[in-house]
């Protein structure tokens, strides 16, 4: 169990002059204020950096914060522990023991879950728990679409949190934060969006997300969230690791290819047992020699052993890997990093992988800090733009984490996606 201080809950008996002295006197600034019905209190947020106080003015007369002030007088009422899993917290604190004032968690301000620890577990404090509603909406859902005679299945192997910074390189925080709200490591939420094209005859992933080898240290890094993963997303679409004919690489960093491979039995070996595996050569050389700017990008136990189990074919650029699939290089990310162009009856989908991580990324300059070679990804993206908003490309994000996919529209001079899944 981690907790980090989320806010100090104090109790008021005349809002209006509290804030006069934590505004004027403090220079602190009010967030948002709300009702509280189930504790009939108003609770009233200033910001203070990354925790807050929480002015409690009673709004019934029976209110337990009313006979706080009652018998206390006004004064620090509480505070609150910010904690990414409410459950498995009071979980925790109940395998040790410790007196809890609610033994399950309910509704509280901003739409949190909350509960409370008994003042006399914590040294006469009333410590609240608080899990915070996501800022961003996550999006899991496999949703099908028809392009032309291809079957469409976007997919999700669930969610990783990378640094905001690095997302979105020289972009200030200012700006990106707006779209995507980081947490108090920096971290933005991010889908892991494989996606299944099948056309009658073949049924391919492009992609896999991370898969379950990642180890505990590096889980919790890159806050690993995958309670929904691809095979819930197969399963509840109707298929399994045993209907994938064929898997596609756009490029071979772990969040990516991770899926590629699994550990049966103390070997790791190809996930998918039926499939066989396409990668780019140029990838597949710069992912087997890696140097110290991409090594911990390139984990050789997602894709060597595909080579040692001859299920990997190497390809070219522009190679049609299927009819109607064919790479595109865009470069960028990595020199040799591809698009996946998929065309059926005069209509195109693009599978962008790390060239438009996510829908955030449509601006030019909007380039992660993580490209290897971002004048290559900021060349493609001017050119590939225009040609995907005048031939209506549907374009797959697949780090998006609350969109599958959309239209790239441009209207007044600003560029915008019309969400299609």
């Amino acid at each position: 169990m981690k907790a980090v201080l989320d806010h100090v809950g104090i109790a008021v008996s005349d809002l209006r002059a509290s804030l006069a002295f934590f505004e004027d006197a403090l220079g602190l600034h009010v967030e948002c204020s709300e009702d509280v019905p189930s504790q009939r209190v108003r609770a009233t947020f200033l910001g203070t950096g990354r925790s807050t106080l929480e002015m409690l003015e009673a709004t019934s007369a029976d209110s337990p914060v009313a006979r706080f002030v009652e018998k206390r007088g006004p004064g620090q009422h509480h505070i609150a522990l910010r904690v990414d899993d409410i459950d498995a917290a009071l979980a925790h604190l109940r395998a040790r023991g410790v007196r809890l004032i609610d033994e399950t968690a309910r509704p509280g301000a901003e739409g949190a879950r909350v509960a409370f620890i008994h003042p006399s577990a914590a040294q006469g404090v009333l410590v609240e728990l608080k899990q915070p509603a996501p800022k961003v909406p996550l999006f899991t859902t496999p949703v099908r679409y028809s392009l032309g005679d291809l079957e469409l299945l976007s997919m999700s192997d669930g969610f990783i949190g990378l640094d905001g910074g690095a997302m979105f390189g020289v972009v200030p925080r200012t700006l990106w934060e707006k779209r995507l709200p980081p947490d108090d490591a920096n971290r933005i939420p991010l889908g892991m969006r494989p996606l299944v094209v099948r056309n009658g005859a073949t049924t391919a992933i492009i992609d896999a997300g991370c898969g379950d080898k990642m180890d505990a240290k590096s889980a919790q890094i890159y806050k690993l969230d995958r309670r929904y993963h691809l095979d819930h997303a197969l399963a509840d679409a109707g298929l399994s690791a045993d209907d994938i004919d064929l898997v596609i690489a756009s490029h071979l960093h772990f969040d990516h290819v991770g899926g590629f491979t699994a550990r049966r039995n103390g070997a790791t070996v190809p996930r998918f047992p039926k499939a066989r595996y396409v990668a780019h050569r140029g990838e597949w050389a710069d992912a087997t020699h890696p140097h110290e700017r991409n090594r911990a990008s390139y984990l050789q136990d997602n894709f060597v052993p595909l080579m040692d189990a001859g299920v990997l074919t190497l390809v070219d650029d522009d190679t049609e890997i299927m009819p109607g699939v064919r790479y595109r290089r865009s470069g960028g990310h990595t020199p040799n990093h591809q698009v996946v162009m998929i065309e059926s009856q005069g209509r195109t989908a693009v599978f962008a992988a790390d060239m438009y991580p996510t829908s955030a990324h449509i601006p030019d300059a909007w380039i992660m800090g993580y490209d290897l070679y971002p004048m290559d990804t900021l060349a493609f993206k001017r050119d590939f733009v225009r040609e995907a908003i005048e031939r209506e490309y549907l374009v797959f994000f697949e780090h998006d984490p609350s969109m599958a996919a959309g239209y790239l529209r441009e209207q007044d001079g600003k560029r915008f996606v019309e969400r299609v899944i």
